[in-house]
């Protein structure tokens, strides 16, 4: 019955009459209606009791999102890496599941030569090893990276309710833990890549959730938490932890002016002077190991060697520099003026600020969006317009680089969650109907797009999840990657893998992607140098199948190397 009903979306073939539209305005209704009359009957008692119980509320909220993603692996299995960080962050996982943090230099390491990772002086990742831990942890555990990707979601979505604790009431944290879940859960990109973010989210929820609690009671453990927090940040995001320093100790300043409430507090600062040198330590280890020098960041050595991450920020679209917009034309120009602290830095800045204001729409349900200038209301009091003021300076700070993802903000995330609850809290006192009614729409909203996703395989889940935006499921299907890496499963015994790219290959494209320790692996990937240089590496490899693979044939093409 339900593919008679569906199996048209055009309003003059399907026997409704009804279009794509009518289809999502006929669920939003019904799903409006159903959690309408749900709501206080049932769901509301219900709810507002288990908002007391801590315990079992953090229990929720991490297994809730853990089920949800699971339940879309029939038709949205466990992640294939596909973009240079997420190869980088794997190779960090892998380095450390050999007990390292670095790996030495290969004898012919010009045929490894790839993205993000140095070859020289030492064979190792240019990313903090702070998510390469999750993914080793997650891989060490469960036998698969991405359960390191799940665990830090879910411990993610279960710390957003403890923060909101110190910040609200208890019925608007369990609130704020599921919007959580709503916008950074089963559907998001940070649950299904390997970039990380939620990792970085879970430690800001620790600083944000411990700092007030640390100032009104002064007690050892809260200042444990705000320590455990930026160091978890600083081996994740080092950058972006100077913002989330500067703005904890700005969380302070009223307290300069009442020498009282300091003196319990400063009993207590080295838990966090412990916290956080412990993780500079290992931060400090780890360039010692990998560059030779204790203050010289293998990021940083990769842009003196490589010219990138930096170089990439334009040079990540592959239309042609002649092919530009004028505004992307303009774009460019001014991004270039800025890297070469020209008279046009400060337009460029701005230029950048203007630009990203589109991608904070990543950290908000869409139906919030109209009860977010409420929060505003809340800013009378100083702790909310820190909030604000800390969002302000993450948004500044992280402007000074060019390129932007959203993991660079993944620290304030929870703060972006408190914005919202505030806004609904603020709301009500207006209008609880209002209120409720957000969030009901959000319930609703999520539940729509899980739903299509959970019927991804029928023709009208299909048509639909076409329209669908900011989604980390609905992306294009890595089929290249898949079919070639199951071709590879079925060849037995070890291989040499030589990758030849055509002249017209796009250079982010990349699949030279190997093992922390490469001539243990089954698969070694090797760039094609040529005949007589790819002879070193067939001689150094004797015991294995060699094969080429063209990646830029449609579908890509795997043969045997010719024979010498």
């Amino acid at each position: 019955m339900a593919s008679f009903l569906f199996h048209s979306l055009g309003p003059l073939d399907n026997p409704l009459g009804f279009g794509a539209s009518d289809f999502v305005e006929l669920a939003f209704a019904l799903a409006l209606a159903a959690m309408a009359l749900l709501w206080r009957p049932y769901l509301a008692p219900s709810l507002g009791a288990l908002s007391h119980r801590a315990g079992w509320s953090m229990l929720l909220l991490a297994a809730l999102p853990v089920a949800l993603r699971l339940a879309l692996v029939p038709h949205y299995p466990a992640p294939t890496p596909d973009i240079y960080d997420e190869f980088g962050h794997l190779f960090a996982a892998d380095t450390l599941r050999h007990w390292r943090l670095a790996n030495p230099r290969h004898p012919l390491h010009q045929f490894f030569e790839t993205f993000f990772v140095l070859q020289e002086p030492t064979y190792s990742s240019i990313y903090p090893i702070g998510q390469g831990l999750a993914l080793a942890i997650g891989r060490a555990i469960f036998g698969h990276p991405w359960a390191g990707v799940i665990a830090s979601t879910a411990a993610f979505c279960s710390l957003c309710y403890w923060m909101l604790r110190a910040w609200t009431t208890a019925e608007w944290a369990l609130a704020g833990g599921f919007l959580a879940i709503l916008e950074f859960g089963p559907l998001n990109q940070w649950m299904n890549n390997y970039w990380g973010g939620s990792l970085a989210a879970a430690a800001g929820c620790l600083v944000f959730g411990a700092l007030p609690r640390w100032r009104e009671r002064g007690r050892l453990r809260d200042a444990l938490l705000v320590g455990i927090g930026l160091g978890v940040n600083l081996l994740t995001r080092p950058y972006e932890s100077i913002f989330l320093g500067i703005a904890a100790l700005l969380y302070f300043l009223p307290a300069l002016r009442k020498p009282a409430e300091l003196r319990p507090l400063v009993r207590t600062v080295p838990a966090i002077v412990l916290m956080v040198g412990i993780a500079g330590f290992l931060t400090a280890l780890q360039n010692q190991r990998v560059t030779g020098h204790w203050t010289t960041l293998p990021y940083t050595l990769s842009q003196y060697q490589y010219g990138v991450p930096a170089a990439l920020t334009f040079q990540a679209d592959p239309v042609p520099h002649r092919e530009l917009t004028p505004q992307q034309q303009r774009e460019y120009e001014l991004q270039k003026s800025f890297r070469g602290g020209d008279r046009e830095t400060i337009e460029s800045y701005l230029l950048r600020l203007e630009y990203r204001v589109r991608f904070y729409r990543f950290y908000f349900v869409v139906p919030l969006l109209a009860g977010l200038p409420f929060f505003f209301l809340a800013l009378r009091e100083f702790r909310y317009g820190w909030v604000a003021a800390t969002a302000l300076l993450f948004a500044l700070g992280t402007n000074f680089f060019p390129a932007f993802q959203f993991h660079y903000l993944a620290a304030i995330t929870p703060l972006f969650v408190l914005m919202s609850v505030v806004a609904l809290e603020q709301l009500s006192r207006f209008s609880r109907e209002a209120s409720r009614l957000l969030l009901l729409l959000c319930v609703a909203y999520f539940g729509f797009w899980y739903t299509m996703h959970i019927f991804a395989g029928r023709d009208f889940a299909q048509s639909i999840l076409r329209y669908e935006t900011w989604d980390g499921l609905n992306l294009p299907v890595l089929e290249s990657r898949i079919v070639v890496n199951r071709e590879l499963a079925q060849i037995p015994g070890k291989l040499l893998v030589f990758v030849r790219y055509s002249p017209q290959h796009i250079f982010q494209d990349e699949w030279v992607y190997n093992e922390a320790d490469i001539d243990a692996a089954r698969i070694v990937w090797a760039r094609d140098l040529g005949p007589e240089e790819n002879q070193k590496l067939r001689r150094y490899y004797p015991d294995r199948v060699v094969l080429l693979l063209d990646p830029d044939s449609q579908p890509p093409r795997l043969t045997s190397y010719p024979a010498p």
